[in-house]
Formats: C-alpha cells, sequence, structure tokens
C-alpha cells in the first residue's frame, strides 16, 4: 500500500495548558473585532441588604465608539489578567507554600498513614463522607474558595488509599460543584436570584433536593468508577504517581505512627480550617484572611518542630516554586475576561441570546435558558454577579414565554453552577492549580461526566416546565 494511503493511528493530542489558552485569548480578541460593542444601563438595587448593580430591562444599545483588541491589547490581557486576580495567585502560592512546609515536617504521612490504619476496609465510606461534607458546605452556604486549603489534604488521600491524585481532587471539585449547583441555600445564588425574580426565599426547595440527591449519586458513581478503573489497570491514571505534588506508598504509610509533635501539627491544621470556616461564614472574610491563616498555619507547625527562621523560609521558597504552573494559570485564564471586558462584547453577546429564545414555546425558552446561562459563566464567573446580569432581563422572556420565574431561577442555578466546573475563567482553574492538576488532564476526566450532568440538567428543567413549577 503507498504509505499515503495507509489510515492515520495518530491520536489526537491536547495541547498544553497554556497553549490552549492563548487560543482562546486570541479567538476572544478576534471576537472583538466581529462581535458590536453595546452596553446595557445598570441600576443600584438593595438586595437582602447588599446593594447590586442589577440591568435595567430593555436599555440594551450598541455604541458607536467600538474598542476592537489588537495586538499590543492582547499581549498585555496576560499581565493584566494575573494583576486582576493577584489575590488567588497568591492564595494558590501561600496554600501551597504552607503545606509543603507542613510535609517537608512528615506530619502529613503520619497523619494519613493514621487515618488509613484506622479505616481499613472503609475506604469507600470514608469518600462518601468527604464528598458529602464539601457538597453541603457549598450547597448551605456557598462555600467553594473556603475549602482550597482542603485540596492538598484531600489529594494526598486519593493517593494514600492506592488510587491517584484525580481521585482526591475530584472528591474535592466534584462536592464543590454539585452543592453549588444544587443549590438548597446558597446565599450567592439562590438567594440573590430568587430575590431579584421576586419569588420567596428558598421557595423550591424539594426540587433542588431531588437535584442534590440525583446529581450527587451521580458524581460519586462517575469517581469510583474512575477508582476502580485505575486500581484494574494503573496505566489509566491521568495523574500517575510520579507526577503528583502529594505522592505516598499506603503501605508504607500504615507503617507510620504520630508522636506529640504531630499531634501537636494536626490540631494547628484542623484549627486553622476551623477558623477559615468561621471567619468566611460569619466574619465576611475573602481570600487576604484566607492567606494570612495558611501562612500563620505553616509558621505554627514549623516552629512546633523547631525549624530555625532561614530554614523556614528555604522550605516556604520552595513550595512556592513548585505551584509556579498552576497559580499563574488563574491569571493567564482571566485574560480572557480582560479581552471581552476591554473590547465590550460581553453585554452584546447576553443580548443576543435573550433575543434568541424570545417567542418560543416554553420549554425550549427553558432549555435555551440553561443554554445561555452555562455559556454566560464563561464571562461572568461570578454567581451573584451573574445573577444580577441575567436575571433581571430573563425574568420578563421567562413571563412572555409562560415560564414560572421558579424555572427561570432553576435554569439559572444548574447552568451557572455546574459549568463553574468546565469554564477556564471559573473556580476550577484555582482548584487545579492548587492540587498540582492541568486544566487539561482535568477536561480529560470531567468532559463525559458534564455531558451526561447536562442531560440529567435537561431532564430537570423540562420535567419543571411540564409540572409548572
Amino acid at each position: 500500500m503507498n504509505q499515503d494511503m495507509r489510515p492515520s493511528t495518530a491520536k489526537f493530542k491536547m495541547p498544553h495548558t497554556y497553549v490552549l489558552l492563548f487560543y482562546i485569548v486570541a479567538a476572544a480578541c478576534l471576537l472583538t473585532w466581529i462581535i458590536p460593542a453595546g452596553e446595557f444601563q445598570y441600576q443600584s438595587v438593595d438586595v437582602n441588604g447588599t446593594m447590586r448593580k442589577i440591568v435595567v430591562p430593555g436599555s440594551f444599545r450598541y455604541l458607536t465608539d467600538s474598542s476592537p483588541v489588537g495586538v499590543i491589547g492582547f499581549f498585555s490581557s496576560f499581565q493584566r489578567g494575573i494583576i486582576e486576580v493577584a489575590d488567588l495567585v497568591a492564595l494558590i502560592f501561600i496554600v501551597n507554600a504552607a503545606f509543603a512546609v507542613v510535609i517537608k515536617t512528615g506530619s502529613f504521612e503520619k497523619m494519613l498513614g493514621t487515618l488509613l490504619r484506622r479505616l481499613e476496609g472503609r475506604e469507600n465510606i470514608v469518600v462518601v463522607i468527604f464528598y458529602l461534607f464539601f457538597a453541603l458546605g457549598a450547597s448551605l452556604f456557598g462555600m467553594w474558595n473556603d475549602f482550597n486549603g482542603m485540596i492538598p489534604i484531600m489529594v494526598g488521600v486519593g493517593v494514600a488509599m492506592g488510587y491517584d491524585a484525580m481521585f482526591g481532587f475530584a472528591v474535592v471539585m466534584l462536592g464543590i460543584g454539585v452543592g453549588f449547583a444544587a443549590a438548597l441555600t446558597n446565599p450567592y445564588t439562590i438567594v440573590v436570584a430568587q430575590s431579584i425574580a421576586g419569588i420567596p426565599l428558598y421557595s423550591g426547595f424539594g426540587m433542588r433536593a431531588a437535584i442534590f440527591v440525583v446529581f450527587s449519586a451521580i458524581a460519586l458513581w462517575w469517581i469510583f468508577r474512575y477508582g476502580r478503573q485505575i486500581k484494574r489497570d494503573p496505566s489509566l491514571s491521568l495523574v500517575p504517581r510520579g507526577e503528583a505534588l502529594f505522592s505516598y506508598d499506603s503501605g508504607e504509610l500504615k507503617k507510620l505512627t504520630m508522636g506529640g509533635r504531630e499531634s501537636a501539627s494536626l490540631a494547628v491544621i484542623f484549627a486553622s480550617l476551623a477558623l477559615i470556616f468561621y471567619g468566611c461564614l460569619y466574619r465576611g472574610w475573602g481570600n487576604t484572611q484566607l492567606t494570612a491563616v495558611f501562612l500563620l498555619m505553616g509558621i505554627a507547625v514549623a516552629v512546633i518542630f523547631g525549624w530555625s527562621a532561614d530554614k523556614i523560609a528555604e522550605e516556604l521558597l520552595a513550595g512556592a516554586r513548585a505551584i509556579v504552573f498552576g497559580a499563574l494559570i488563574v491569571g493567564v485564564a482571566r485574560a480572557i475576561l480582560v479581552v471581552m471586558r476591554e473590547g465590550q462584547i460581553i453585554d452584546t453577546i447576553i443580548n443576543f441570546m435573550a433575543n434568541m429564545i424570545e417567542g418560543t414555546p416554553p420549554i425550549i425558552a427553558a432549555e435555551g435558558m440553561l443554554f445561555i446561562q452555562t455559556f454566560i459563566n464563561f464571562a461572568i464567573p461570578s454567581g451573584s454577579g451573574q445573577a444580577a446580569t441575567i436575571i433581571p432581563i430573563m425574568a420578563p422572556l421567562g413571563d412572555v414565554a409562560g415560564l414560572s420565574r421558579e424555572v427561570t431561577v432553576l435554569a439559572f442555578q444548574l447552568g451557572d453552577g455546574f459549568s463553574n466546573l468546565l469554564w477556564p475563567t471559573c473556580g476550577i482553574a484555582t482548584g487545579c492549580g492548587i492540587a498540582g492538576i492541568s486544566l487539561a488532564k482535568w477536561w480529560k476526566f470531567f468532559l463525559k461526566l458534564f455531558g451526561i450532568m447536562w442531560l440529567v440538567m435537561m431532564l430537570f428543567v423540562a420535567a419543571a416546565v411540564i409540572m409548572k413549577f
């Protein structure tokens, strides 16, 4: 056979994560030359005691002075993106540096060894308990970044249980993602969206509880399915042991025992996590306070082990160096939003999508809302910010289409929540950075699951319309 006629056996290779993001930012720049600039008018409205900028329905207008992004704007967007999310970049550096110190002391390994001995034979139950802990925290209280400190722990647990880093990471991220989407009382999405839509707070609780149960079952099935695959064939692991930031041998760990210093270190770690949860839930803490607590935790553990100031500084820097790839990726991904905002095309896209569903039958309109919310989350990754932007537009459209405002909020809730695990502009980029797992590998793990979840989302939205939810 002629060599040129032979069928190609080459497999598609996912580009390097930074290369992929570079292409996406370039595409966003190109769109600023194609999509006309436009904007809505916004008004400040008190939403449950917080002043928020809300879109004025019907106020969209095209701008006569467009501002497409050129070559300099394109290449400078990466620097501007890093500056915009400097607090998140610093958080990733400091979280990893602090846990690197803890790991260097040996406390982490001995803690995991003790945990594995005590839970031997009940590992799957432990996975479910951890998952529910993250899912309920996100669903009830809107916790997301609050759990960042648990990512290194869960990655280590996943490896120590004989799985891999992706397994442990998935327990955290799928728990948070499903909980945030199937929001029972999430103050950042449900409360804001329902308040703007003018429906009773926490109404529709039964539907959201059913969504929480169904999607949690799907997520846990996917996690355990992946775990079984890599235990049967370790070559299928997306994050082989040698590539994991936190890599341990289960047999060796079980031989380790905790002493007084290790117990004191463990107490410091859990006291720090408890302080973070308290501060975020009751004191309005943000990333600045979180970085302070993690840095204090790392230094406190080092002091317990009698380290000198020089040694503490050296190990903190070593931990920060190890996470450069993951920390900077958050800023690089932010460049996408920098470009779209500079080109003033975000509101134009929202207006175009809203017009697409105007006049369609109720079920088509509802499914269209789900699609729009999923896509818009790429450009407006803040749950409360997206609610303030999109609900004032979608609620009246839903009224005309014969949809209840509960359905409009449900479409927002599902589209916003689950796509946080998909888009590089959302929280998944930060999680991958802390775990030391590339976005490309996460997508390889998650994309098929997202397809399944998308179909189930569509079924729930259709059922809500038929049931006149």
